[in-house]
């Protein structure tokens, strides 16, 4: 079972910063689902800033764009991680 999220702020690139209700923080990577129909309206840099928790276990935007919650915590890298990584 995941984690339940408490917070959510993107980021710059298409990244999100996720904060979990045990204090954990993570990024997730939203650059490889852009490609797909689905998540086509939150291309525009705009509309990708409004993100928000829903439901305390995933997030979404306004048009109803969404990720797997297990999906979130699984494929995010802990903010230590993230930070050590080569441009």
């Amino acid at each position: 079972m995941c984690p339940k999220l408490k917070e959510v702020k993107a980021l710059e690139d298409y990244k999100v910063l996720l904060t979990f209700q045990n204090g954990e923080q993570r990024i997730y990577d939203m650059k490889k689902l852009l490609k797909y129909d689905f998540y086509k309206n939150i291309r525009d840099k705009e509309k990708f800033q409004k993100v928000r928790v829903a439901d305390g276990i995933t997030i979404e935007w306004e048009d109803g764009e969404d990720v797997d919650p297990c999906d979130l915590y699984i494929d995010s890298k802990p903010i230590r991680e993230e930070e050590n990584e080569p441009k």
